[in-house]
């Protein structure tokens, strides 16, 4: 099974780009953040067109999650973080496909750095630990997918030095991602590559994607009761040289049935 998450930087101006990627990586299970469209204007019907049902959350302008499915009845289990009734922003998706937990996140992007909206990107990744502790503590194959907005190490980023007091690499945000790991959640590509340079994000300016000068923001981490599971992986650089492309880079993984 073949399973992907993809930032696509708005849903309907990429859909091209998104449907062509679809064709071509012919994933089982997608993840996408950043739809930027409200509800009423998510692209079911040319979704489906390509194979696949969906759930979605939208939001007007920003944020956005949803998961796709293809040959997979998809239920699901809640669209919002627990945690804090008054947050309103779409930034979370969870469903129950082929009795997997799959849990859709666009995390907090936190700048600038210090800030209101620093803060609130560390009480969103609290609320985050406690649904990821239930979700252990329950013994349950989940995934925790998406565009994390966070670089877990000097590794995953080009020339860290740079991002010390970014909120895509602040010590707090890196020490949250090691908790994960910690508790049992399983990075996947870095376990496939342990070694290796690997980015899904390059920016719009200075010629980031032709320089190679990226970061590693989006992550597909496995409960413990699925990294036996873990068969292959990697990010579809090539895609984010495509005209009209995200910035970001589809990221997949396979799991043996």
């Amino acid at each position: 099974m073949k399973i992907a998450t993809y930032n696509v930087n708005g849903v309907n101006g990429r859909l091209p780009v998104l449907l062509q990627w679809l064709k071509e990586a012919e994933p089982d299970i997608v993840c996408l953040q950043e739809l930027k469209a409200p509800q009423e204007r998510f692209p079911i019907k040319e979704i489906n067109d390509a194979g696949y049902q969906a759930i979605w959350k939208g939001q007007k302008s920003w944020n956005g999650v949803a998961i796709l499915s293809k040959n997979h009845e998809i239920v699901e289990v809640q669209n919002t973080l627990p945690g804090d009734d008054e947050d309103v922003q779409s930034r979370y998706i969870e469903a129950i496909i082929d009795q997997m937990v799959i849990c859709c996140l666009y995390l907090p992007n936190g700048n600038p750095y210090p800030g209101p909206k620093f803060d609130y990107k560390l009480s969103w990744i609290k609320r985050l630990k406690k649904r990821t502790d239930e979700l252990i503590k329950m013994e349950l194959p989940a995934i925790i997918i998406g565009d994390f907005n966070i670089i877990p190490t000097a590794m995953d980023v080009y020339k860290p030095e740079r991002w010390e007091n970014d909120a895509l690499y602040r010590i707090e945000v890196r020490k949250a991602y090691e908790d994960l790991m910690k508790k049992g959640w399983l990075d996947s590509l870095r376990t496939l590559y342990p070694d290796e340079v690997i980015y899904t994000f390059w920016d719009y300016l200075y010629k980031a994607y032709d320089r190679n000068a990226g970061i590693r923001l989006d992550h597909i981490l496995l409960s413990p009761y699925l990294t036996s599971r873990l068969k292959s992986g990697g990010v579809d650089k090539h895609v984010r040289g495509w005209e009209k492309s995200s910035d970001h880079a589809p990221v997949w993984i396979e799991l043996l049935k």
